[in-house]
């Protein structure tokens, strides 16, 4: 069975060894509940929100997340200099799935009316917003910490577009079957989809044990040697871990300041487009409806993503390096702006998210995470978890900060003026990021080019 799955991966992907397709199998299905519960707890996040607070406060929640984000990274980055990461990643699960099944309970007695005082109802919906909002900050990021410490570059783009494949069909097969599930069954609240996601979230950790016990040793090394990571390893045993590592390292090396700008920018187009697309969802559909609709959209963006790793979209930095790889992104979301600028349809906008984030995890996302390879433990532990929560958090604040321009505009000059002056504006900030994240894309190419032929660590 394993020896027909090499042969059917070596277009695709490239020719693995059977002990190496091994370990990308068991990080794929760790993958597939990461990403599956991702898109889970997403869609009852912005469902779960709406139906408390309502769809126009979605930009604050933002904010809030972005705030109490910084302390939760601070905290994991002076964890990860405290614990083993095998410790962690099957501790961080633990946690989230008890806290998850408490939140559950507190939404559902916000829902059923059983307790109504706006502010407490407030405070429960933010910390629902909130929670939902963190579980890809700190396990996937983890998780990719992980991948790329114990990948070689020729490794790791065969494995990591691999283990895409199989962890994005966790985000088909999960989201609409789990979130859909209460309206199927005619119940009022999201009280069974939310605690069926408290009990996937506890399931990861099995996963987790299963993999570090039957990985081999020779298997676990990356790209640093082992006398590199020896002396990085002393190193940080004698310093007194600091949570602010993260972000020294990202503002004191241009290579991984220029990742996080990548990554911002495609964010604050995708956070500008998505908040129209739920807004003009919160009028369509109402309660738990609303939950069904999204776990819809969930599951069928990445149905489309699956469907382009599986096609071998990957394909394009193997064979055309990951300059070109990068450059198309730059491409996609030009045209994207233009259509979202040019038409104004919940079907359009259900077709632009569904597609883009589609893109982006299955040929942006594969690509960012290979820009890691040629660096540091440190780079790839502390500095991408801090990329990863602040590219998408400030990013997502900076555009909510942006939408809410909306409200004041329209109520200045009217509804249809105020909306057009709005989409003016998007325009002209959005069309000369483009130019920048093509400008980036260039530089971030020929750098990790450049490091992997000479065999050196960037940063």
């Amino acid at each position: 069975m394993i020896k027909l799955l090499i042969k059917f991966c070596k277009f695709s992907f490239g020719e693995f060894e059977e002990q190496e397709l091994r370990k990308f199998i068991r990080l794929g299905f760790i993958l597939f509940m990461l990403v599956g519960n991702y898109w889970i707890v997403q869609s009852l996040r912005d469902s779960a929100f709406i139906r408390l607070v309502g769809g126009a406060y979605i930009p604050y929640a933002k904010m809030v997340s972005v705030l109490l984000i910084i302390p939760l990274i601070g905290f994991y980055t002076y964890l990860i200099g405290r614990h083993s990461k095998e410790k962690l990643f099957a501790t961080i699960p633990l946690v989230y799935g008890i806290i998850t099944l408490g939140l559950a309970m507190l939404v559902f007695i916000c829902e059923a009316k059983i307790y109504s005082a706006p502010i407490g109802t407030s405070i429960i919906a933010y910390s629902w917003f909130f929670w939902g909002d963190s579980w890809g900050v700190l396990l996937i990021t983890h998780f990719w910490g992980i991948v790329t410490d114990s990948a070689t570059p020729q490794s790791a783009r065969r494995g990591i577009p691999f283990i895409f494949l199989i962890g994005q069909s966790g985000g088909i097969f999960l989201p609409y079957p789990v979130v859909g599930l209460s309206n199927r069954f005619g119940f009022e609240t999201d009280l069974l989809s939310m605690i069926i996601l408290g009990i996937l979230m506890l399931a990861v950790i099995p996963l987790v044990k299963h993999f570090f016990k039957t990985t081999p040793d020779q298997l676990l090394a990356g790209f640093e040697s082992g006398e590199e990571k020896k002396r990085e390893k002393e190193e940080i045993s004698n310093k007194k871990p600091n949570f602010t590592d993260g972000i020294k390292l990202i503002l004191s090396q241009k290579y991984l300041c220029c990742i996080f700008i990548f990554g911002f920018i495609i964010e604050f187009l995708l956070t500008t487009f998505d908040f129209s697309f739920k807004l003009k969802a919160s009028e369509v559909f109402s309660g738990i409806e609303l939950s069904d609709y999204f776990g819809l959209y969930s599951s069928s963006l990445n149905i489309i993503s699956t469907a382009l790793l599986f096609i071998g979209v990957t394909n394009i930095p193997r064979f055309m390096g990951l300059k070109v790889a990068l450059l198309f992104m730059p491409l996609l979301w030009g045209f994207s702006l233009f259509l979202f600028l040019t038409f104004d349809s919940l079907t359009l906008l259900f077709v632009l998210m569904a597609g883009g984030k589609a893109i982006k995890f299955a040929l942006n996302n594969p690509t960012l995470k290979q820009l890691y390879i040629p660096t540091s433990t440190s780079a790839r532990y502390k500095a991408q978890a801090w990329i990863d929560a602040f590219e998408s958090r400030l990013s997502k604040g900076a555009s909510s900060l942006f939408c809410m321009l909306l409200k004041p505009l329209q109520t200045a000059f009217g509804g249809a003026t105020g909306m057009a002056y709005y989409l003016t504006l998007i325009g002209i900030v959005g069309f000369p990021l483009i130019v920048v994240l093509a400008i980036i894309a260039v530089y971030l190419g020929k750098t990790y080019k450049k490091a992997i032929a000479e065999k050196k660590v960037v940063c």
